[in-house]
């Protein structure tokens, strides 16, 4: 199976580029490669692949997901896997000539709409939850409370006892809709409503479903087992399949989308996959140097801090960041904070002055800094 491209090379763009920016990519590939105008063997498939690519960018939540696990987040196999990122659930239908009426003059290519009589999905849900700084960088298994709309399994959605007692709708034929005549000042003005006899299915139902009393679904509450994956970060989304808004006309229910909120840490700091960290040190240590444990997210390791070091100096410590779910691993950066002492003993007093003298008989720090504003 040939691997995907990256979107941003697709739309020929870095991953960087503003919205505006992507949206003008868009538009001038679409324009060289769509299929009414570009009549190469390849247009097709290259226009599949430009839309697929502004459909994820161009969404801001999809887009911060495709930037933390690539192309898998949409992966239209993953829906046994919990952890998919965005909203997306797979791209739907899309008629060429309606998106691209403002190139081509409003011209449409004549594709299928879906009865609106027929089964159709039901809304995503967003539920939030609130996990420790340490859950994120190394994952956990929750449990979480939940209640949704299950299709009747009696019934397999439909409302009816048995499929005999589902019938055409005799006052739409079927068609789930009405049309209705009125008069008005300017004549004749008819209006289409939905049918008030099948509520837009276009079927009535003769005997009732003895479990779901006709509705179609049942109300439940559930123990949702969810695993949160190890590098999770803040805001990204779990998806369970199946555990959202019910269907209509016993389509299948919607997803659920768990949004993940992590607490702060009282010492690590998270950007994307580094972490950051201050550490206190003395004025004596900074100046000698010295070899000292720094925590990291996955335990303490030996950090050696040169002499002579500075305030506000950043060291790196190579791949001890945060492993994410595909695999990137980002760096620590410890800034060395020089502290000074107070409380001093009479012994430190006179060993500091007895350096105060020596640095004395060569010019000071505050000397060599004012000489730069002489004249």
């Amino acid at each position: 199976m040939a691997t995907k491209r990256d979107f941003y090379e697709v739309l020929g763009l870095s991953k960087q580029a503003s919205k505006d920016e992507i949206k003008a990519a868009y538009r001038k590939l679409a324009k060289k490669y769509h299929p009414d105008i570009n009549k190469n063997d390849n247009a097709e498939e290259k226009f599949k692949e430009i839309q697929e690519a502004y459909d994820v960018l161009y969404d801001d939540q999809k887009r911060a997901t495709y930037d933390q696990f690539g192309h898998s987040a949409f992966d239209q196999n993953a829906g046994q896997n919990p952890f998919q990122g965005g909203f997306g659930g797979g791209f739907q239908d899309v008629d060429l000539g309606d998106i691209f009426s403002n190139f081509f003059g409003g011209g449409s290519r004549g594709g299928q709409r879906r009865s609106p009589t027929g089964p159709q999905k039901g809304s995503d849900q967003v539920s939030r939850i609130r996990i420790d700084f340490m859950d994120a960088i190394n994952g956990k298994k929750i449990q979480l409370q939940h209640t949704y709309d299950e299709k009747c399994s009696a019934c397999d959605g439909t409302g009816a006892s048995s499929p005999s007692d589902i019938h055409t709708c005799n006052t739409c034929h079927g068609s789930g809709s009405v049309t209705m005549t009125q008069q008005s000042l300017f004549g004749q003005v008819q209006t289409q409503r939905t049918c008030p006899t099948c509520n837009g299915t276009g079927k009535e139902i003769r005997n009732k479903c003895n479990k779901c009393n006709g509705t179609g679904y049942n109300r439940v509450k559930t123990t949702l087992d969810v695993s949160i994956p190890a590098g999770i970060n803040n805001s990204q989304h779990i998806r369970i399949p199946g555990k959202g808004e019910r269907g209509l006309n016993g389509g299948p229910n919607g997803d659920l989308f768990i949004e993940v909120l992590v607490k702060k840490h009282d010492v690590f700091v998270r950007e994307n996959n580094d972490i950051s960290i201050e550490i206190p040190i003395s004025f004596v240590d900074a100046a000698l140097g010295l070899e000292v444990e720094v925590p990291t997210v996955y335990g303490d390791v030996n950090l050696k801090i040169p002499a002579g070091i500075q305030p506000g100096t950043k060291l790196r410590l190579k791949g001890k960041g945060v492993k994410d779910v595909r695999g990137n691993v980002g760096d620590q950066f410890v800034e060395v904070n020089i502290t000074t002492p107070t409380g001093l003993s009479k012994e430190q007093i006179e060993i500091l002055e007895k350096y105060q003298k020596i640095e004395g008989s060569g010019k000071s720090f505050f000397d060599k800094f004012k000489s730069k504003f002489k004249r």
